[in-house]
């Protein structure tokens, strides 16, 4: 695990922890890694999950399919990041999702039961552990309540907008990157792609947005011209 320290030190699961604590940790939950390569089934629906995944390298979508094919992105978990947390409290439900590997990941897992209880060894940190996993679950909360708000918004337009409105204010900036393709993007606004890229382009014409790639920018704003221009934007 040495060389996935800067990972795991990161992680909201051990937050607050020292490298050496979160080791005593690992050893304490049991944890095991294992290596998905890309577009791989890290769980399938309809299966029940016991563990906590962390995503050591890599990225993973949490994807819904309905019974005609259709495909919700409900989220991208990337590096550092957490799922499966949620379901594994609710003992013995089927998980209404499925969640596969975009790329070649390496995913730790750890046991639900041992993380939420306290060990035989006592260990001193098991208690902020607790306390970063409920911060976990408010923080996806909260991820979650930003999405209803975007696809509460009736049109295609009005959802990019609720969207890539709350990026830029994450970024704290015009200039923002999104963790999305444009097929992505479309799955996880629930909106059909060409539609989408109709609007994104209006948009563009209107001169309310630019944006190349995965990167964007409100028109309108001052500064960041530069780092538009590295990022290949039309400044």
């Amino acid at each position: 695990m040495e060389k996935f320290q800067s990972v795991l030190c990161h992680t909201s699961l051990f937050a607050g922890m020292a490298w050496e604590e979160t080791k005593t940790m690992l050893n304490c939950l049991g944890g095991t890694k294992r290596f998905y390569p890309a577009q791989s089934a890290v769980r399938s629906e309809g299966e029940t999950i016991t563990q906590v995944g962390v995503v050591l390298s890599g990225q993973v979508q949490i994807i819904y399919e309905d019974l005609f094919g259709h495909r919700s992105i409900l989220k991208i978990v990337n590096a550092g990041e957490v799922f499966g947390e949620a379901m594994a409290c609710m003992e013995r439900q089927r998980i209404p999702f499925g969640v596969w590997t975009q790329e070649d990941s390496e995913i730790l897992f750890l046991d639900y039961k041992r993380v939420i209880h306290t060990c035989s060894n006592a260990c001193v940190f098991h208690q902020r552990l607790i306390a970063n996993l409920v911060f976990a679950l408010a923080e996806k909360n909260l991820e979650l309540n930003q999405k209803i708000r975007c696809l509460s918004k009736r049109s295609t337009r009005e959802k990019l907008l609720m969207y890539l409105s709350a990026q830029a204010k994450q970024a704290d900036g015009p200039v923002f990157q999104i963790p999305f393709d444009r097929q992505s993007l479309a799955d996880y606004l629930c909106v059909d792609r060409s539609a989408m890229s109709a609007e994104l382009s209006k948009l563009k014409r209107e001169g309310i947005l630019d944006f190349h790639r995965s990167t964007f920018r409100f028109s309108g704003t001052a500064g960041e011209t530069e780092d538009w221009e590295e990022k290949g934007g039309i400044a």
